[in-house]
């Protein structure tokens, strides 16, 4: 761990990795150059320093927190206000973390207020550590938009029934080339829709396309996945019903003895207050998302000294 010189130009190596770092504004910044990209904290973030992950938006650095001795890691988001997407984008990302208090979710440590306002262009995200990241176990590469907000809880159990099914199988479940050979996947293994099963559907002629595919009878589960135990098939085969209304819920799902084990009132936590997405608004501008970074980076740290 260096030792912080008095002066602010001063220059020093990071130790084990060799990084150097130049203390700025009297102290109370450092900049650590890292793969060519300038990162500039607040001094109580000391090495040793090491990147731990590169993409699109930036670079992600750990780094320990002389406070509190541990670990960190530090995600600089440059340039972050040149586009209103990317910046919605990570103002989204802030309010949500800070919103959010569960283990399961990463937990936000720190949002670095900016030296400067007037020249606050550079956003430093302070997440704890973790020892690896998971994400993307099932996504889709449609874009969101308004038109997803028809959907309800049901969708996601949906989701949860497939993932159940891949974890036991290994590969994808319905492994759709497109939407048409998704369908008959689907059909193939959960048999035909009869019309009762089609009312959710608004539009008449998807109704009748679904009608017009050819006839499927019904597989069973533990056909398709042997080594499943009667309790996870029973709560698979609720999750996968072609007709959403008449899926298994997630309060349901919870209650199921197959998860019993796992469902615990006392340790599942309810937000005391909804989340508000009033920044989503269309009318936000570049300048209006930096003020609201700019705030939420004061919350964390009042005192501009620190």
């Amino acid at each position: 761990m260096a030792t912080h010189k008095d002066s602010s130009s001063g220059a020093a190596s990071s130790g084990d990795n060799k990084i150097k770092r130049v203390l700025t504004h009297g102290g109370r910044y450092v900049q650590y150059n890292v793969y060519g990209n300038l990162f500039e904290v607040s001094s109580k973030y000391v090495p040793p320093i090491r990147p731990i992950g590169r993409g699109a938006y930036g670079i992600v650095c750990a780094a320990v927190n002389s406070e509190t001795h541990e670990e960190v890691a530090i995600k600089k988001i440059g340039n972050a206000f040149d586009n209103i997407i990317d910046a919605k984008r990570t103002l989204r990302e802030i309010k949500l973390l800070c919103h959010m208090d569960h283990e399961n979710v990463i937990s936000m440590k720190d949002l670095i207020r900016p030296p400067k306002k007037e020249t606050f262009n550079d956003v430093y995200i302070v997440y704890e550590l973790m020892d690896t990241d998971l994400h993307h176990i099932i996504r889709s590469d449609q874009p969101l938009t308004d038109d997803h907000c028809q959907y309800t809880a049901a969708i996601d159990v949906w989701s949860v029934g497939c993932i159940l099914g891949e974890i036991m199988t290994r590969e994808p479940l319905f492994p759709g080339k497109d939407y048409v050979h998704q369908l008959r996947l689907i059909t193939e293994l959960l048999g035909s829709p009869d019309d009762a099963s089609l009312g959710f559907l608004r539009s008449d002629n998807a109704r009748r396309y679904v009608r017009q595919l050819p006839q499927c009878r019904k597989q069973q589960l533990s056909a398709r996945f042997p080594s499943m135990s009667p309790g996870a098939l029973d709560l698979l085969e609720k999750m996968l019903v072609f007709d959403p209304t008449k899926r298994i819920t997630v309060e349901e799902a919870l209650c199921h003895p197959y998860l019993s084990s796992l469902h615990d009132t006392k340790d599942e936590p309810v937000s005391a207050r909804p989340f508000s997405f009033d920044f989503e608004q269309p009318t936000c501008t570049e300048e209006q998302i930096k003020e609201l970074i700019w705030r939420e980076s004061v919350k964390f740290n009042p005192d501009p000294t620190y």
